[in-house]
């Protein structure tokens, strides 16, 4: 789908679709009221007859509107105005979209983007209608044999508005968009189909896309064996995949600028290992390696837009698959840092992977790390499907990323890494378990990472409840690429301030 923007008068406008909206008891906003003037009141006369109200989710399509160089015109409710928040502007975006494409038409022009969403600037308002559009849109279709048939594809949504407000807000939103659809694709695909093997093929295309700015390493088993990875490597034990760790450098900053560190749990199915899962929704876990997909995702949108700043994403990539070989409850490993860990639990096996990742980070110095993971089931429990979890030993990085959530629409919800949680992790021959029982098993998980992110300024992303949806609408969300984004503008903003 193509982006723009578009600042001739409404009646001049040569489209195939003009949209615009009306809120509830047919209140208008500026551009209906404006097009019912040009028109001489055909909208009112449409609404006196009762088609359309303005309720959440109408919509109306007309044809022929007088003075109006647009083949058609578009009306969509718009629910209470005194209501009208991020929700109901999203959904409003998404029935735009919905009915557009049900008409055919080839092209539109939306003035969604001037209503008056509470707190949002147009800026935010043009990226989270493109983001929304873009999402709308999304069809994951690569296995099906008949794909979806749509004879006159909608290929341009263009906002209404000034060029110089909107140029760089739809930029942005385009390389989320695209950052997100990658992160979907690559999550939604089955564990037959996205091994370690191919992560690392996808890695490889993104670095090859971008070869002027980005750098690629793949530490294959041999090399995990002699850095001394033995948490990653006990969870690979299981599976006749090899693991890989994938280390994608992104040189956009200043040479000597440390580099914020996105590591991301890639294991891309799990069984539970030895400590098998439940058989029901266990094709869920295909989605285990959104956290990976996640980084590859915010990769290729800070590629995208060129972003001042230096990135370096570590994805430690394996199944977690019970055999012969694989880890046992009770055995104990050595992981990178010379800590040794009780597995009481093999279906606790993200953290153990993610430790060995959070040691191999320290030796790029990063100013930050961000590790990202569908972790654990009580952090669903404890927060639902709506934020992700944050859990920080940087008070002011975890407050950009609330910040950064806020503005992304793409929330977080800080909780608590206090030390007496850390008794929970207490191992009798080991230097601690990777378990702490039924409580706080979000929290313990943390507690968990934290022995290893010691000399980091870390904050750890519990992304278990908003990486995918289940049921009839399972799919991968993207998420949370439109946070890890807006917290690298916000933090390239907020170095061009100080220089």
């Amino acid at each position: 789908m193509e982006y723009g923007i578009e600042s001739s008068p409404l009646e001049n406008l040569h489209t195939a679709c003009l949209v615009v909206g009306i809120f509830e008891s047919q209140q208008w906003t500026p551009s209906a009221k404006y097009l019912d003037e040009v028109s001489g009141g055909f909208l009112s006369g449409i609404l006196h007859l009762g088609d359309m109200d303005g309720r959440t989710g109408q919509t109306c399509l007309l044809h022929r509107v007088p003075n109006v160089l647009a083949e058609r015109v578009l009306l969509v409710g718009l629910g209470k105005e005194k209501d009208l928040g991020d929700p109901q502007y999203r959904d409003a975006i998404a029935k735009m979209v919905n009915a557009l494409r049900d008409t055919g038409a080839t092209d539109a022009v939306s003035t969604l983007i001037e209503l008056p969403v509470g707190g949002r600037t147009l800026h935010e308002r043009v990226r989270l209608a493109t983001e929304t559009a873009e999402n709308t849109l999304y069809r994951f279709e690569r296995l099906k044999s008949k794909k979806e048939d749509s004879p006159r594809p909608l290929g341009r949504i263009a906002w209404s508005l000034s060029e110089q407000d909107g140029a760089r807000a739809v930029q942005e939103a385009v390389a989320i968009a695209g950052g997100v659809g990658l992160a979907k694709n690559l999550a939604n695909l089955p564990g037959n189909f996205c091994t370690p093997t191919y992560l690392a093929e996808q890695a490889k295309i993104l670095a090859d896309a971008y070869s002027d700015r980005t750098e690629l390493h793949i530490l294959e088993r041999e090399d995990m064996e002699r850095l001394g990875m033995g948490a990653l490597l006990a969870v690979a034990q299981g599976s006749r995949q090899p693991p890989k760790c994938i280390v994608l450098h992104y040189h956009g900053g200043q040479e000597n600028d440390p580099p914020v560190a996105l590591v991301g749990k890639g294991v891309t199915f799990d069984s539970g290992g030895i400590s098998l899962k439940p058989g029901e929704k266990m094709d869920e876990m295909k989605f285990d390696m959104s956290g990976a997909a996640a980084v590859l995702g915010t990769l290729q949108a800070v590629a995208a837009l060129a972003l001042p700043v230096n990135l370096v994403g570590i994805i430690p990539a394996t199944e977690n698959l019970p055999g012969g070989n694989a880890v046992k409850p009770g055995d104990v490993v050595t992981s990178l840092s010379g800590q040794t860990i009780e597995i009481l639990n093999t279906d606790a096996e993200g953290r153990l992977i993610l430790c060995d990742a959070l040691t191999y980070a320290e030796r790029f110095h990063p100013v930050v790390t961000i590790d990202i993971a569908t972790l654990t089931g009580a952090c669903v429990v404890a927060l639902g499907k709506h934020p992700a979890g944050l859990f920080s030993n940087h008070e002011p990085l975890a407050r950009d990323l609330v910040k950064a959530g806020c503005t992304s629409g793409d929330r977080v919800w800080e909780m608590p890494l206090w030390e007496e949680y850390q008794e929970q992790l207490k191992s009798t021959c080991a230097d601690m378990a990777n378990i702490g029982g039924r409580e706080a098993g979000a929290i313990t998980a943390a507690c968990f990472l934290a022995r290893y992110t010691k000399k980091l300024s870390w904050a750890h992303l519990d992304i278990a409840g908003v990486a995918y949806l289940g049921g009839e609408k399972k799919g991968a969300t993207g998420r949370p690429v439109p946070l890890l984004v807006q917290y690298l503008l916000d933090r390239c903003a907020s170095c061009a301030k100080t220089e």
